[in-house]
């Protein structure tokens, strides 16, 4: 896998090519690999592209640390690529659910 930091313009750009979109987005994943995959998991996953600028901001929207807002769009990314989506509101709540779930495991304290 791998992950691009973007500023905003470029990835406005890249989501008006990609999907026909104004405007930056927060985060957006092209998956790779669509070979079986390797104890569940594709060999390739993918890349993970997210805005920093548009992360920054939502982030002081949120009143969240910077670093926690870039882990939930990583983790949001990924689970794009494991094959997760939000097109519809039970798709939209499995997937935020394991976000929250993941976003927990990588902010606990180590024991």
């Amino acid at each position: 896998m791998s992950l691009t930091l973007l500023g905003d313009r470029a990835m406005a750009r890249l989501n008006r090519e990609t999907f026909g979109r104004r405007g930056p987005t927060n985060v957006i994943a092209f998956p790779l690999d669509d070979s079986p995959p390797f104890e569940g998991v594709p060999c390739l996953l993918g890349e993970v592209v997210i805005s920093l600028p548009t992360a920054a901001r939502q982030a002081q929207d949120y009143g969240w640390p910077i670093d926690e807002m870039l882990d939930y769009y990583l983790i949001h990314g990924i689970l794009h690529l494991l094959g997760y989506d939000h097109h519809d509101p039970q798709e939209a709540n499995a997937m935020e659910e394991k976000t929250w779930d993941l976003l927990k495991i990588v902010k606990s304290p180590e024991p």
